[in-house]
């Protein structure tokens, strides 16, 4: 099995629901990052997620810059491998592992290549000879509504169905949160399959590993 795992927007918590859902599929589980930008002012998302969950993982393409990988690319003038490219080497790594997950950069439509090639575009490539499961990470604020609606819609019309993780949420919720719980799902006609606290990526690795089970509802 491979999972997608793309989020709404930066920053709204892939890296930590990827390292949960990593410790969640247990032995014989790789993780694979296409395009790791920012490296060397961030710490790169796979030591994180190998720290918390202790799996394997696997960077394809490191770009120096914080920024969508095809701009990073740009900015020093280096081409980066399209996205079949790509699938096809995750689909090599998938026949040596029984899961893969992998992670998107940013959002369902940032460009993972020099040449337009997006994550949506990675995910449909992939699904088209390989079963896969497609996690889109949204936050729970204000806002979230849109955002989550229009990135659902463009995976289904490349014939995706996703479900919904909730990456970061904040120990108190406001009006906002409280209505979204039953907002998201109703508006998208998705599931929210699991929802992290904003907390768990600082946790220790084994306690983190210790909660991700109550994490996820399927």
């Amino acid at each position: 099995m491979i999972t997608v795992v793309t989020g709404t927007d930066t920053g709204v918590g892939k890296t930590v629901t990827t390292a949960a859902l990593a410790a969640r599929s247990g032995p014989g589980t790789l993780v694979v990052k296409p395009a790791q930008t920012g490296v060397g002012t961030d710490e790169p998302d796979v030591d994180v997620v190998r720290a918390l969950a202790g799996c394997a993982v696997a960077e394809l393409v490191r770009l120096a810059d914080p920024l969508a990988p095809d701009t990073a690319a740009r900015l020093r003038g280096v081409e980066i491998p399209p996205v079949a490219a790509h699938a096809a080497r995750i689909r090599e790594l998938a026949r040596a592992h029984d899961q893969v997950i992998v992670e998107g950069a940013g959002g369902v439509l940032v460009r993972l290549d020099t040449a337009g090639g997006t994550v949506l575009d990675l995910a449909a490539e992939l699904a088209r000879d390989h079963p896969v499961r497609v996690v889109l990470v949204t936050r729970l604020g204000l806002g979230t509504l849109n955002h989550t609606e229009l990135a659902v819609g463009a995976l289904r019309s490349r014939g995706l169905d996703p479900v919904l993780v909730l990456g970061s949420v904040p120990a108190e919720l406001g009006q906002a949160e409280r209505c979204n719980l039953a907002e998201l799902p109703r508006v998208t006609g998705v599931p929210v399959v699991g929802a992290l606290p904003a907390s768990a990526g600082n946790l220790p690795p084994g306690r983190f590993r210790h909660l991700v089970p109550t994490w996820f509802t399927g």
